[in-house]
């Protein structure tokens, strides 16, 4: 099995392409993952609990180094699927 991320690693808004921000966040917020036989999830767990502390990892070294973070997907869990992978 594989994975691969098709997230923007960065992205920079000038100028008035700022007036975007809060529309794409409203939009972001109601992405979520879930089971593959939810119709409401985006995408399913991240491949692995090694690769997930990664990605967590990653964000908090962001934020660290001063990113501007409006959503959190640490911490994220799945009603029913306690042991998953999950970021949000």
């Amino acid at each position: 099995a594989g994975q691969r991320c098709m997230a923007i690693s960065v992205a920079v808004f000038v100028g008035e392409a700022q007036q975007w921000i809060p529309e794409l966040k409203e939009a972001m917020a109601k992405v979520r993952p879930g089971a593959w036989n939810d119709s409401g999830a985006s995408y399913g767990p991240i491949i692995s609990a090694k690769a997930k502390d990664r990605i967590e990892s990653l964000i908090a070294t962001g934020e660290a180094q001063g990113a501007n973070l409006l959503l959190d997907g640490r911490g994220c869990t799945v009603d029913g699927l306690p042991d998953g992978n999950w970021v949000g």
